[in-house]
């Protein structure tokens, strides 16, 4: 049976098949990072040589881009030959390039979009278990960051993408948690989202609940002061009517 290909786009680039490695350092430079991780991260359809070019160049390519662009290709090529992807695996046809995988390919972005998917899937049917174990696989990957350093359109709006799985695998963690009473741990993972995102209100809500449940109730009504002044601060509005209704719920309970 063929080994599985492996590819590995948050954090470090690498790419496996079995015992072969191929690590970040192999590509082409910067840019040839770049340029793997927008043709693996889009595989399913063909990236123009423009907008390949504006992402690598940061919209001001040199005057010979395209011959720049074609000997990064080309290295990109020599590099994957090593694990099996030759000749048409990365195509070049009408002006576009794309990589081409095999069926069974995995590629750890996509696998944490599925993961927390999954989780949330999970949680739906108050299967804990399951939704626990998928929303740590999709925060195992979307923590790990996306191309860092680079700042083009692509990579700023995957990181952006990989950033709200992280999100949404930590709060499915923390319903999880809600769940089983470990309020330790509930408080601890909603800490972590309301420092990712600080104006998501489901943090906030989150995070007061965890610390109600723990029978820390001043600390509770605390968050919600920090939810309420941090949103009008910075947005000019209050919190929505939920977290409203949760602070009077639990300002009732003290």
């Amino acid at each position: 049976m063929a080994e599985i290909l492996r590819l590995y786009l948050a954090g470090s680039i690498r790419i496996e098949r079995g015992d072969t490695l191929i690590p970040e350092a192999r590509l082409p430079g910067r840019q040839g990072r770049v340029a793997f991780a927008m043709l693996a991260g889009e595989r399913g359809r063909s990236l123009s040589k423009d907008e390949l070019a504006d992402e690598l160049w940061s919209g001001d390519p040199p005057s010979a881009w395209e011959v720049a662009l074609r000997a990064i290709m080309s290295k990109i090529r020599t590099a994957i030959a090593d694990v099996g992807l030759h000749g048409d695996a990365l195509a070049h046809a009408f002006g576009c390039y794309q990589l081409a995988l095999p069926l069974d390919a995995w590629v750890d972005v996509e696998a944490a979009a599925d993961a927390v998917h999954r989780a949330e899937t999970s949680l739906r049917h108050s299967d804990h278990a399951d939704a626990m174990g998928w929303s740590l696989v999709g925060n195992a990957i979307a923590r790990r960051g996306f191309l860092a350093g680079e700042d083009g359109a692509w990579a700023t709006r995957r990181r952006n993408e990989l950033q709200r799985i992280r999100v949404r695998a930590l709060e499915c963690r923390v319903q999880v948690e809600l769940a089983r009473q470990h309020f330790d741990a509930a408080v601890r993972d909603a800490e972590a989202v309301t420092v990712i995102e600080p104006f998501r209100e489901t943090a906030y809500r989150l995070l007061m609940r965890a610390h109600a449940g723990s029978g820390n109730v001043a600390e509770s009504l605390r968050v919600y002061e920090r939810c309420r002044g941090t949103i009008a601060d910075e947005l000019g509005v209050a919190p929505s009517a939920e977290t409203e209704a949760l602070y009077l719920e639990i300002l009732r309970s003290a």
